[in-house]
């Protein structure tokens, strides 16, 4: 792991912090410009998305890039596991960086001239013109590359307020909910974390028994940024995580929509369970200390996942 202080790279534990409680806290990304500011125009064939395949907020940014039609904007996909020195590429291969020929995400933080000081994350949206990092923040990401470039509009301001909602509400006590339990440190921050994942989830669930998406009829950005936990959900939280009082699978209505999801042109190349379940059960001194990944389970998702 590592970070940056005055655009130096360090060695060093960079997890975000564990509290007195044993609650898991989570950093905020410190990097948010904006597509359509002055210094980042709105143009196509400008912008890279540097990724990793298991990281769910990287995820986000691929669905969104898959559902517009966005190829313009290129990619560079880090190894499955990070090292001492985070998020790193291969020299050459479908694990290399294409564009800057970083040995690792810290040297591409390190290319812009900011003097970057923070953690290293994925996702990075970086400007090609400028040289210059746009944002680490995948929400923005998400969000400014459905509102600059044509294409369906998965955040229509009709919704937004709605969108808004379950946002907060599924990052809070979904995405990083899940994080929360993995990475408690007491049983009672664990439990915690842990209800709060399963009752937004049964929440979720029985709002589906009414709807086809979490706004209705339409899919909008509120269920593409559901999508990357329940993607992992059975694979990897279920066990990793000790988020197991259910399996998704087990959800008569969530369980469905997630398939339907998956099942949307483009979606299913964005997941790759096989990584999800190399990274999150990687050697771990707390969580998985001889790092042996299991066999299993075997998760019908539908008939697209040969060799995933």
């Amino acid at each position: 792991m590592g970070y940056m202080v005055e655009g130096v790279y360090h060695v060093g534990d960079d997890v975000t912090a564990t509290l007195p409680s044993g609650e898991f806290e989570r950093s905020r990304s410190t990097v948010r410009n904006w597509i359509g500011d002055d210094d980042f125009l709105v143009e196509a064939g400008r912008y890279h998305l540097f990724v990793a395949w298991n990281c769910p907020w990287a995820h986000r940014t691929l669905l969104m890039r898959a559902l517009k039609g966005l190829d313009h904007i290129t990619v560079s996909y880090a190894l499955p596991n990070r090292t001492d020195q985070g998020w790193v590429f291969d020299a050459e291969g479908a694990f290399a960086d294409p564009l800057l020929g970083a040995g690792a995400v810290h040297e591409v933080y390190s290319a812009d001239p900011m003097g970057y000081t923070g953690r290293l994350t994925v996702p990075v949206l970086w400007d090609k013109v400028a040289r210059r990092m746009v944002s680490n923040e995948s929400a923005d990401i998400v969000r400014m590359l459905n509102d600059a470039f044509d294409g369906p509009d998965f955040a229509p301001e009709a919704l937004r307020d709605q969108i808004d909602e379950w946002n907060a509400l599924i990052y809070a006590d979904v995405n990083n909910g899940v994080y929360r339990a993995g990475f408690a440190s007491t049983q009672a921050a664990y439990e915690k974390a842990a209800y709060e994942v399963f009752g937004t989830l049964d929440r979720i669930d029985a709002h589906l028994a009414e709807n086809r998406f979490l706004c209705g009829d339409q899919f909008t950005e509120a269920d593409l940024r559901l999508f990357p936990t329940l993607a992992r959900f059975d694979v990897a939280y279920h066990y990793a995580f000790r988020c197991n009082l259910k399996k998704l699978s087990d959800y008569a209505h969530l369980w469905p929509y997630a398939k339907a999801i998956y099942a949307m042109p483009g979606v299913a190349d964005t997941v790759r369970f096989d990584i999800y379940k190399r990274g999150y059960f990687s050697a771990s001194e707390k969580r998985n200390p001889l790092g042996i990944i299991p066999i299993g389970p075997i998760v019908d998702w539908g008939t697209d996942q040969v060799g995933r």
